[in-house]
C-alpha cells in the first residue's frame, strides 16, 4: 500500500466525518425529551447548539436566548462555549482539508513529510469536539432543567462518531508513516566528487 492510497482513503473517510460534525451543528437534536399526554397527543422537545423546538408550538426559537441564561448563566455560558468550539472544530477540519489537498498534490517529500501536519490537525478537531461533546454530557447529567426522560439525542451521536473517527484517523497516519517504507520515484544521485 502506498503512502498516496492511504491519504486517500483517509481523506474519504475525512470528509464524511466533516459531513457528520456539520449535520451535528445544524440539527437541533443534542438533547431531546419525548412524552405522550393522556389523550395521546405526542409531545417533543429538542436542544441543538442554536436552537430549541418544540412539537407543541411547531416552531424552533434562537437558544439559549437572554431570558434563558437570568437564573443560569453558567448553563448558558457552558452552552455557548460548545456552539463556539464546535465552529471553531469546522475551522480546523477546512485547514485539515486544505493540508490533505497539499500533501496529496504536493509529491512524494509532501506525503513523505507532511504526516504531522494532518496527523496534527486531525487530532487538534478531534480533541475540540471531544471537548464539546463532553460538556453537554456533563450539562446533561448536571443541569436540574434536563430531568429524567431527558436523553442524549443524534447530533452528541453523531459528533461523538466524529471526533472518534478523526482520532484514529491521526493515529493512522502517523502510524502509516512510521510503518509503510518509503515510496520509490527519483532519487537524487550521489556526489561522486570527481576531480578534474
Amino acid at each position: 500500500m502506498t503512502r498516496q492510497s492511504v491519504y486517500t482513503g483517509a481523506l474519504v473517510v475525512f470528509l464524511v466525518s466533516c459531513a457528520m460534525t456539520l449535520a451535528s451543528i445544524v440539527k437541533p437534536r443534542w438533547i431531546s425529551w419525548d412524552s405522550e399526554t393522556p389523550g395521546g397527543q405526542h409531545i417533543h422537545y429538542t436542544y441543538g447548539l442554536h436552537r430549541r423546538c418544540s412539537s407543541l408550538t411547531g416552531t424552533c426559537n434562537y437558544f439559549p436566548r437572554t431570558q434563558d441564561c437570568h437564573n443560569d448563566r453558567y448553563f448558558c455560558s457552558m452552552w455557548r462555549s460548545v456552539g463556539f468550539m464546535m465552529s471553531f472544530a469546522v475551522v480546523i477540519e477546512g485547514m485539515t482539508l486544505i493540508a490533505f489537498i497539499v500533501v496529496l498534490v504536493g509529491g512524494k517529500q509532501k506525503r513523505e513529510q507532511g504526516w504531522t501536519v494532518v496527523s496534527g490537525l486531525l487530532l487538534l478537531a478531534g480533541l475540540i469536539q471531544c471537548a464539546g461533546m463532553t460538556i453537554i454530557a456533563f450539562l446533561y447529567d448536571n443541569d436540574d432543567r434536563f430531568f429524567p426522560g431527558w436523553k442524549l439525542d443524534i447530533s452528541w451521536i453523531l459528533c461523538t462518531t466524529s471526533w472518534s473517527v478523526l482520532v484514529v484517523l491521526a493515529s493512522g497516519i502517523a502510524a502509516s508513516a512510521f510503518l509503510l517504507p518509503s515510496e520509490g520515484g527519483y532519487e537524487l544521485i550521489p556526489d561522486t566528487g570527481r576531480e578534474e
